[in-house]
């Protein structure tokens, strides 16, 4: 099996994810053996009141940053749905790009669980911090 990197996960994303997902320009820094950092650029539609980046953009790139972590883990991209999701916002992020850092906690044969955390680019001060349990509904391929 080829290792999964960041090239593969990027045609990943570009095959199977939702066009509005897409449409927030996500890019993937990085993949590990289990985890995944992607970026997402700022953008004046991604904004709420007062050019705060809203949560909305915020859960998603932390979703589907799970979903590349537990690709990582597994070795490859898999079926799998998202079961959970809690996210706390401690702080806004404004007019920057947002990086989310996550990490498979443990991978299970059905369930997997992760988290992430997202902070403005250039920042080491955690913006957000989510939590997540997705079921694995298939193999790698499948």
């Amino acid at each position: 099996m080829d290792a999964f990197t960041a090239a593969s996960a990027a045609a990943i994303l570009d095959a199977n994810f939702a066009p509005w997902v897409k449409d927030l320009r996500l890019t993937i820094a990085s993949v590990g053996a289990d985890r995944a950092k992607l970026r997402m650029p700022f953008g004046d539609r991604l904004t709420r009141v007062g050019g705060t980046v809203c949560g909305q953009a915020l859960m998603t790139l932390a979703d589907t940053t799970m979903v590349f972590a537990i690709a990582a883990a597994s070795g490859g991209f898999r079926p799998m749905t998202t079961v959970n999701q809690t996210i706390s916002f401690m702080r806004p992020i404004t007019a920057s790009a947002v990086i989310a850092e996550g990490r498979v906690i443990r991978l299970g044969k059905t369930l997997a669980f992760g988290e992430v955390l997202l902070s403005a680019e250039g920042s080491d001060a955690v913006a957000a911090h989510a939590t997540s349990t997705y079921a694995i509904l298939g193999p790698v391929g499948g």
